[in-house]
């Protein structure tokens, strides 16, 4: 037996060793056709050939260097650019071999990642999420020397070394598709400096900071150590879970969302028995399995009495995230397919004479693709002279479909899904998933900075975050070992009404400040501009304004640029006052013209009440006669709560409470 595990590790390493030496010239996609590299630098490029073979690059603008491939055939090597400009050729030669990269631009290369909010495009996920004019914004999108390359979706237990994706020069016919913040924020860098803007876009929608953290960094603040272990122990007992079930593809359009089928639909009869279902409540999650998050296909029914069935009745959903079909006794009355319907209520009209008096089903098949499962509330069936009928409460459940990797698995109607293996398949939710995917495989590319902007699917875990997101930075620097710019983006106002959610939106946009402790940070407060029917704000335009004015200061000169809104600094004592110091005052602090009405104390009791505010020699001074010693301050403390403190240059101050 160990003669054989010997000869077999032999042929391992003979077979590793001989495609080494054959392999021919290749390099990742993100050194392709019309790709920009940063300017003034020794940019980092690599690829792979045969094992010991001496690679030469050539860059047209005069430079170039050499590397020998290592026994795994990999090659990395340093190219000093010049100033900005272009267009220029790469030539790429081995004796046997070469490549050439053309249409190359050199200026400002940035790293653009976080979740959906860094991920909605310029065309947006109508009719939900919508960016302001976005149609006006497509069509003068004419910018050449903007390029944009996307990294497409991947998640993976281990370090990836290569990721798909290609460059993309900003069009009216292409831009559409780029991220809507990381455009704005390219455009407003070439307008002020003149030269290529190269952005790399790697976000996903519904994410987590730990699916963007390395396990080595992750493992520092070890609050994942057990489900990374989950992780690497179960995934053998998941893959065999999935391989005995048929798959498709996930579909890509609203054509093809409508017209998926999984042998389900005897699911909506009148008469179907559901009594071996699990039971739910809602409004609230529809998703989780034991501690498992789903994103898949689920039916949900429910039992409700009508006394006249032939009044007009009207169905009305608070919202269903992300899309569903709705029958009444095994009816097909409506629904909505696609993306960016999560935020969207609904009120379908239920036609007469499928109503009978007395007991009648309603059964909907939900779809979740990314991210939290839910429904919102009020779900009722409104009748003449609006009598309300409550639907809410217990429902039965039923789960029909997976999504994972890009497929979706079926289950069908029969099949127990309590006998799934009890850890989550690997998802965009999983620690380290992502960034083993999708940010790895960048390293290491020479980027001048990273834009980010994330936070949502973290919100109800802000004492964590306050470790968990300055580790990602010190982790990718630490990967790049180099210091690299990190500017983000704090939540803008948001009722999140999922439980675990619910009035955490504030302290997660509170913990968001603590990472401006690390240097070269710059944080970006959204109070002013949020919109609350939706998580994703659509004046996307002041977003990336906003964090280019970071770049400017710190970057590209311009010393004297006030680039943020008020940060909170300090609090002292005075009697029944409380008085404010803040960061970045510019030329002095101004309320809204509605005053300043979300500041709140307390006492050492921690009992908060409305505080009066005031502006005192560039100081928020506070103060309530029914709080004699007070000991704490907050401001825009709620999931909702909006601007009332400015600096004059017209930036918000951010969210912060003086508690520790």
């Amino acid at each position: 037996m160990r003669n054989r595990i010997i000869l077999f590790l032999l042929i391992l390493i003979f077979s590793a060793s001989t495609y080494a030496a054959n392999r021919r010239l290749t390099m990742p996609h993100l050194f392709t056709d019309h790709m920009v590299l940063q300017q003034k630098a020794k940019v980092s490029i690599w690829g792979w050939a045969a094992a010991g073979q001496k690679v030469l690059i050539k860059g047209s603008w005069g430079k170039q260097c050499s590397a020998v491939t290592n026994a795994a055939g990999k090659w990395i090597a340093k190219l000093a650019t010049t100033t900005a400009g272009g267009p220029f050729t790469i030539s790429i030669q081995t004796i046997n071999s070469h490549i050439d990269i053309n249409d190359v631009l050199i200026g400002e290369v940035w790293l653009a990642s976080g979740q959906s909010n860094m991920d909605i495009p310029l065309k947006g996920w109508p009719p939900g999420d919508t960016i302001f004019n976005s149609a006006l914004e497509i069509s003068k999108a004419d910018y050449p020397k903007i390029r944009l390359y996307k990294v497409p979706f991947g998640i993976s237990t281990t370090p990836l070394d290569s990721t798909g994706g290609k460059w993309n020069i900003s069009s009216p016919q292409t831009a559409g598709d780029f991220s809507a913040t990381a455009y704005f924020y390219a455009r407003a860098l070439y307008k002020k400096l003149g030269v290529p803007v190269g952005i790399v876009q790697s976000s996903i929608g519904g994410t987590p900071a730990e699916a963007w953290t390395s396990e080595g960094y992750l493992s520092k603040i070890k609050d994942f150590n057990q489900v990374l272990a989950d992780q690497k122990t179960t995934q053998d007992q998941i893959d065999a879970w999935f391989k005995k079930r048929t798959s498709q593809e996930l579909p890509r359009t609203e054509e093809q969302w409508k017209d998926i089928s999984f042998a389900d639909i005897t699911a909506a009869d009148n008469e179907f028995g559901d009594s071996r279902w699990a039971t739910i409540k809602l409004p609230g999650r529809f998703d989780q399995i034991s501690s498992d998050e789903l994103d898949g296909v689920i039916w949900l029914r429910k039992d409700f009495v009508i006394q006249d069935a032939m009044a007009d009745h009207n169905l009305k959903i608070g919202s269903i995230n992300d899309m569903e079909s709705i029958y009444i006794n095994g009816k097909y009355i409506g629904g909505l397919k696609g993306r960016g319907f999560k935020n969207t209520s609904h009120e379908t009209a239920i036609p007469k004479g499928l109503l009978l008096s007395g007991t009648n089903n309603i059964a909907i098949r939900v779809i979740n693709t990314r991210g939290q499962g839910l429904i919102n509330g009020p779900i009722t069936i409104v009748g003449k002279n609006d009598e309300t009928i409550s639907i809410e409460g217990d429902w039965r459940s039923r789960i029909v479909a997976e999504i994972a990797d890009g497929k979706i698995y079926t289950y069908g109607l029969q099949t127990e899904i309590a006998e799934r293996p009890a850890s989550s398949r690997l998802n965009s939710n999983s620690p380290t998933s992502l960034f083993n995917a999708m940010i790895n495989p960048l390293i290491p590319f020479t980027f001048k900075g990273i834009v980010w902007y994330q936070g949502e699917s973290n919100v109800g875990r802000a004492e964590q975050y306050k470790r968990l997101f300055p580790n990602l930075i010190r982790d990718w620097r630490n990967k790049w070992r180099e210091e690299l710019p990190f500017y983000y983006v704090q939540l803008a106002p948001y009722i999140y009404t999922a439980k675990d959610q619910h009035e955490q939106g504030q302290l997660l946009r509170d913990a968001q400040r603590y990472a401006l402790t690390l240097p070269k940070t710059g944080m970006v407060s959204l109070l002013d501009i949020g919109y609350l029917k939706t998580a994703h704000p659509p004046h996307k335009q002041e977003v990336g304004d906003r964090l280019a004015r970071f770049a400017f200061k710190n970057e590209y000169g311009e010393k004297d640029l006030v680039a943020s809104g008020p940060i909170y600094k300090k609090t002292t004592v005075a009697g029944n006052e409380l008085t404010i110091a803040f960061e970045s005052i510019g030329s002095g602090l101004i309320a809204a013209p509605s005053g300043m009405d979300n500041f709140e104390i307390a006492g050492a009791d921690k009992i908060y009440v409305k505080a009066d505010a005031k502006i005192v020699n560039n100081k928020v001074v506070v103060s309530n006669p029914a709080v004699v010693k007070p000991v704490n301050v907050r401001y825009a403390w709620s999931n909702s709560s909006g601007a009332t403190l400015f600096n004059k240059q017209g930036l918000p101050a951010a969210t912060f409470t003086s508690e520790k």
